[in-house]
């Protein structure tokens, strides 16, 4: 520990980003869930189709890496996507050793679906963001969290998330597909 900082110091931040990150999350689940619900898909199965389809052809232990879930967890939920047909699995000439895995054009479509059927007034965390965009005029950035995940996962990491965050602008500005979720949503909603 750094000769700056006390144990109280220590304990009280610990215990502040713990309690504020485990509220946060708790509401990102809840809310993660009800999207995706209506496509008979966890939050794990969700969110590595949406890895393999940015990272194209990613490795288990990349899913692993960039979904932060332990390895077994991300090569289990892979392969009942397999047994779905939204995901296969396969070995590059150069690589025996990595198993890779790769959306099916049924796993594009499905992803797709979901992401059209996204509804932000069923977001909390947008709606309690909506405060500060307001005032700002655009959503927190949050420089002090992605500092922080930086130091805790390395620049790979903050990598796999910026090259992630520009597919996805790419897509809205590509495709056009998702200006009309947010009038559209509606009809997704949950019951």
């Amino acid at each position: 520990m750094r000769d700056d900082t006390t144990i109280q110091e220590a304990i009280l931040y610990s215990h502040k980003m713990a309690q504020l990150s485990k509220a946060l999350w708790k509401m990102i689940e809840k809310d993660w869930q009800q999207w995706i619900k209506p496509f008979h898909l966890n939050i794990n199965e969700h969110h590595i189709l949406w890895i393999a389809h940015h990272l194209k052809g990613a490795s288990v232990s990349e899913i692993s890496k960039f979904g932060v879930m332990h390895v077994s967890t991300a090569f289990n939920f892979s392969k009942k996507l397999e047994e779905r047909g939204l995901l296969s699995f396969s070995k590059r000439e150069n690589d025996k050793r990595n198993t890779y895995i790769e959306l099916t054009e049924e796993g594009e479509e499905l992803l797709l679906e979901t992401m059209k059927s996204y509804n932000p007034e069923n977001n909390s965390v947008i709606r309690g963001s909506m405060p500060l965009k307001d005032i700002y005029g655009k959503y927190p950035e949050f420089i002090e969290l992605i500092s922080m995940i930086r130091e805790i996962y390395g620049d790979e990491y903050m990598e796999i998330l910026d090259r992630s965050m520009m597919n996805i602008e790419s897509e809205f500005q590509k495709e056009n597909v998702f200006t009309d979720s947010v009038k559209g949503g509606e009809d997704h909603e949950e019951n």
